[in-house]
């Protein structure tokens, strides 16, 4: 009888620790990170490389080519990937402005106030463009270039943030040498 009351116990507890598990899974968003690419340009590169890396420092990052499955709604499963994200990265490529699906998945990270790290990968900012080739209208071009100058907005704050940590390390190391060099006159002169 006290056997039977154990392993029901067992049971119990197993039952409810699932259950937690259940709800956990269930709370976590499906992503982390969105990383946002040209597949043909970055799959296999860069964009790869960081789904790995993020993935092993336990980080869920969403990769269409990684995430998605054969029978996935296209549209459904990435938007609301990018509405669970917490960041979003784009990955510009050359060739990233003739893809609709980069620049819409631009577009909602900027729409849905995403922090977004802009990787500029053998392009230059300036040489990104939305280019209208009519099969697309108006107001998408709009919604497009609009999402494109935000991204590429982000980029110079990174390069003004980078610089200002570059002038705060000098003067840090400006301010040590000065207060060694007053250390040693105080005490060997």
């Amino acid at each position: 009888m006290q056997q039977r009351s154990a392993s029901a116990g067992k049971n119990f507890c197993r039952q409810i620790l699932n259950h937690h598990n259940q709800i956990q899974y269930l709370k976590r968003p499906s992503c982390d990170v969105f990383i946002n690419h040209r597949c043909i340009d970055t799959k296999r590169t860069i964009s790869g490389l960081l789904f790995d890396h993020l993935s092993r420092l336990r980080l869920h990052p969403f990769l269409d080519s990684r995430n998605m499955r054969p029978g996935d709604k296209l549209f459904d499963s990435i938007d609301r990937a990018i509405r669970e994200c917490k960041v979003g990265v784009a990955v510009f490529s050359p060739r990233y402005c003739e893809s609709y699906f980069c620049l819409h998945e631009l577009a909602l990270l900027m729409e849905t106030k995403r922090r977004v790290i802009p990787i500029f990968c053998d392009v230059k900012p300036s040489q990104l463009q939305v280019k209208n080739d009519g099969s697309c209208p108006p107001r998408e071009l709009k919604r497009f270039a609009r999402a494109l100058e935000e991204a590429k907005d982000w980029s110079k704050f990174l390069t003004t943030a980078a610089e200002a940590v570059v002038h705060n390390l000098i003067e840090v190391d400006g301010e040590e040498t000065h207060k060694e060099r007053k250390y040693f006159m105080k005490n060997y002169f």
